[in-house]
């Protein structure tokens, strides 16, 4: 008869204590989510340009080539999000948090010129800046044709 070892299973080398490794991973998932809740807190956050903002005046004058050319460049850069006649309901619009802006509400047609050539110039989550997209001209044709979309406001009305 063939005598059977004690023990067949050789013996386990002690394990190590991963308790640093697991705080730095634990540690590194906390790190990145809270920054990512903070940026997306942040995106959504208040969208108030400065006073002097507020107060700058459109500089081109409206005509029928400025409002041409600003609905040119809404329907080229704009529509996809804002819809084509500005009601936030545009083909890319359902991708995006928060939803595109309705053009068409008061409250945007009731902002002055200045305002909104700032949002436009500056962007917020998901907007893009539109800063080194158009000159601060074509801009301005944009804010123009803004005033189109508004119900409060027809483009004689500039503010």
């Amino acid at each position: 008869m063939t005598q059977v070892p004690a023990n067949p299973v050789p013996p386990r080398a002690p394990r190590k204590n991963n308790s640093a490794v697991k705080f730095v991973f634990f540690f590194a998932i906390a790190l990145a989510l809270g920054a990512t809740i903070l940026l997306l807190r942040q995106d959504q956050g208040d969208w108030t340009p400065p006073p002097e903002a507020r107060l700058q005046k459109n500089p081109v004058q409206l005509n029928e080539s400025t409002a041409a050319g600003g609905e040119a460049l809404y329907k080229a850069r704009c529509a996809n999000c804002h819809g084509e006649s500005g009601n936030g309901n545009g083909e890319e619009a359902a991708r995006y948090r928060p939803v595109p802006a309705d053009l068409t509400n008061p409250r945007v047609g009731n902002q002055p010129d200045g305002e909104l050539f700032w949002k436009i110039t500056n962007g917020r989550r998901p907007m893009p800046s539109f800063r080194n997209k158009l000159s601060d001209e074509e801009r301005w044709e944009v804010v123009i044709y803004l005033r189109t979309l508004s119900q409060n406001h027809s483009p004689n009305q500039p503010r």
